[in-house]
């Protein structure tokens, strides 16, 4: 008998096959000990895509092996065989993963979109988020642990139930929501008003604004914008350098949860019930920088190219900036004019910090539309900067 293996980078990874019991069990452990004795690892990796099955002599063998290195993993292993391992207490023991099952996205209705992926309907009552990195699964787990946070808390989202690969690879989570359709979608067909889309979000937003979360729960947002702005020093003038950073220090620590990435893409509606999705930007920090977030994705990414709302939202540029000014005011309900105005100019701060730092992240010198965009946040913070003493409201 003789397994295939790889090794990289300390790690060796054993290919395990067929059937092993009290037939073989001893010489596919002197197959394992040969090659982990010519591969001297920190880490075994024990690739069960093609174990059939184990019986007690096989997971003997196993524990033997973890017994010589403490780090051994198994991975891929199939529902049947992992019920062995799960019935003789294997996965209490030791980390055992099941095998993913393989998922088509092509051809599926885009219904969400975040900074990490896209959100798909794969059927009547399932949705699939596809992540962007191929290597997601420590960022899949992250976020399942902060969706099951925030539902804990109280705050309405779906939990994802799966993970799957992904056909052309890459990993995605599998969510059930029943004929769930976004705020996008139902504006975009006129199932909702602005105003009710508007209502259904602000209200949303108000339950995840008053939880408050544990600090090593989640990112701090204030310490990630005090990033942002650090990154335009060479970008500003020093003295609108200063000023910005000197705005964003001065934000307290504050424990209240935000979303992160809040826009009518990832508001789902649910047989009458308003639901959260995308949940890897969960976060805690001042409402400011929800709203600066929100202010880009109705206004602030689509300036200067206002196709890019029917692209992204799937509604047209005017109806995403009046659904952003409709949220600004029914968030702060019975303000004046004047104190709507002064808020969105803090939230403008924020929102063109990032911008004018993402696109310089992303080569923006080096085309006219990145030049431009740059320029157009340059001159949005000069304007606003000398304005602004605070950003609290």
């Amino acid at each position: 008998m003789n397994f295939e293996h790889s090794f990289s980078d300390g790690v060796l990874t054993i290919f395990l096959a067929g059937r092993i019991d009290s037939g073989n069990a001893a010489e596919v452990e002197r197959c394992i000990t040969a090659i982990r004795e010519a591969n001297p690892a920190a880490a075994i990796v024990l690739d069960c895509e093609k174990l059939e099955y184990i019986s007690s002599a096989g997971l003997r063998v196993i524990l033997r092996c973890k017994k010589s290195v403490a780090d051994t993993t198994l991975v891929n292993v199939s529902p049947e065989v992992y019920e062995i391992f799960d019935m003789t207490g294997f996965t209490e023991m030791m980390d055992v993963r099941k095998a993913y099952r393989v998922l088509s996205v092509e051809g599926c209705e885009v219904i969400g979109q975040g900074a990490n992926g896209k959100v798909y309907r794969i059927d009547r009552d399932t949705i699939v988020k596809a992540y962007l990195n191929p290597d997601a699964l420590p960022e899949i787990h992250r976020e399942r642990e902060l969706a099951r946070t925030a539902f804990v808390l109280g705050v309405p989202t779906a939990i994802p139930y799966d993970v799957v690969r992904l056909e052309g690879g890459g990993y995605g989570s599998v969510f059930e929501l029943l004929n769930a359709k976004s705020l996008a979608k139902l504006l975009a067909t006129g199932e909702k008003s602005l105003d009710e889309a508007a209502k259904m979000s602000v209200d949303l937003l108000k339950i995840i604004h008053s939880t408050v979360v544990k600090p090593d729960s989640m990112p701090d947002m204030c310490a990630v914008a005090l990033d942002w702005a650090d990154f335009l020093k060479d970008y500003l003038e020093s003295a609108l350098y200063e000023k910005l950073h000197a705005l964003v220090e001065a934000v307290p620590v504050d424990h209240h949860m935000m979303h992160g990435d809040y826009h009518i893409k990832n508001v789902m509606l649910q047989n009458g019930e308003v639901l959260l999705i995308d949940m890897d930007t969960l976060c805690y920090g001042h409402p400011v920088f929800e709203l600066a977030s929100m202010y880009n994705a109705y206004c602030g990414y689509t300036e200067l190219d206002h196709d890019m709302s029917l692209r992204f939202l799937g509604i047209p540029h005017e109806d995403a900036v009046a659904f952003w000014e409709k949220s600004l005011r029914l968030y702060f309900e019975g303000a004046d004019e004047e104190t709507i105005k002064a808020i969105e100019e803090k939230a403008m701060i924020v929102g063109y910090t990032r911008i004018m730092r993402r696109r310089i992240r992303r080569n923006g010198f080096e085309s006219e539309a990145g030049r431009a965009e740059i320029e157009n946040c340059r001159r949005h913070l000069a304007e606003l900067l000398p304005k602004v003493d605070t950003l609290l409201f």
